[in-house]
């Protein structure tokens, strides 16, 4: 099982931040950019909680479609989710998930 620790160092030293929120307490959440998603530990170690999304102030919203166009909702805040941003999103969904297991495939000492 991959130490959780050492998930954190990896994401640390590749650029992201971490953070906690009080909203969420068992989570540890990691940022880069405005881009954020949550971790729980989890039987291979630490695991994207739900799917990452665009951080707005001290909320995190989701990428979801309103009135036929794609946006990220937080409640009633609403924040245009241009192609730009949406593979910002997907390319740190894919780093994150690549730091996160990249010790899987090693065998144990």
């Amino acid at each position: 099982m991959p130490d959780s620790a050492e998930q954190l160092q990896r994401l640390y030293l590749a650029g992201f931040e971490l953070q906690t929120f009080e909203r969420y307490p068992k989570c540890i959440g990691v940022r880069r950019e405005n881009c954020v998603a949550l971790l729980v530990p989890g039987v291979d170690g630490l695991q994207v909680l739900g799917t990452p999304g665009w951080r707005m102030g001290d909320v995190m919203g989701v990428l979801t479609e309103r009135e036929g166009r794609k946006v990220f909702q937080a409640k009633s805040e609403i924040v245009e989710a241009t192609p730009e941003r949406i593979e910002a999103l997907r390319k740190f969904g894919d780093e994150l998930k690549d730091l996160l297991h990249e010790d899987s495939g090693r065998p144990e000492p």
